[in-house]
């Protein structure tokens, strides 16, 4: 078994990382030597491009220590969501199995915002 440090996705993420830090410190010197020449806000920047290098390296760890969903995971994964959906689907109460008190209360409030709950309702008698 391969370590995780040479797979493919591993070495993608480090080469990327890489490049990233050295562009976050070359930014960070360039807004140093700004700042040195008088530039006052150039002094916060200076500082902001490591703290984004810092950033940078910690995302690349958690990325290299994260495995990937196998194909059976995603699959079990998209299972579980859809019967939650068909269980959240079939503990929905239908309006005719509403409680009395509940729709007259509901009833009142939508009178009291001036809205017709029951204009395009299929309770309405015909």
């Amino acid at each position: 078994m391969r370590s995780r440090w040479l797979t493919s996705r591993a070495l993608g993420y480090t080469a990327l990382m890489l490049l990233w830090v050295a562009g976050c410190l070359l930014a960070g010197w360039w807004q140093a030597t700004r700042a040195l020449d008088g530039n006052a806000l150039s002094y916060v920047y200076s500082v902001e491009w490591p703290v984004f290098a810092i950033a940078g390296a910690f995302g690349w760890w958690a990325l290299i220590h994260t495995t990937p969903a196998t194909a059976e995971q995603k699959a079990e994964r998209q299972k579980l969501e859809q019967e939650r959906r068909n269980q959240a689907q079939a503990a929905k109460r239908r309006p005719d199995e509403e409680d009395p008190d509940l729709r007259a209360y509901n009833d009142h409030l939508a009178d009291l915002a001036g809205i017709d709950q029951h204009a395009n309702d299929d309770r309405s008698p015909s």
